[in-house]
């Protein structure tokens, strides 16, 4: 499991090389940019976008002798990213 949590941030930039260095600029540590919507601005020869990032990092194993006890272990704010049987 690993915690859920997301960051969102608004760039400018002359291109799309300015764009993706801006928002890799501002992406907080164990975050991923999940999504970047680029928009032109009317009237200017600047792009906009808003970058989404996603926690990445701080994933952890849990045990439990059922999928229901294995539920009740995963805190709020977080979420179950695979489940195995031994």
């Amino acid at each position: 499991m690993r915690p859920v949590e997301v960051s969102s941030v608004s760039v400018e930039g002359a291109d799309l090389a300015e764009v993706r260095d801006r928002l890799e600029g501002q992406r907080p540590e164990g975050f991923d940019l999940v999504s970047s919507p680029v928009e032109m601005i009317k009237g200017a020869a600047v792009l906009k976008a808003v970058g989404t990032f996603a926690r990445r990092d701080g994933v952890t194993e849990v045990e439990a002798d059922d999928m229901d006890a294995l539920l009740a272990k995963v805190p709020e704010g977080w979420q179950l990213l695979n489940v195995r049987t031994a």
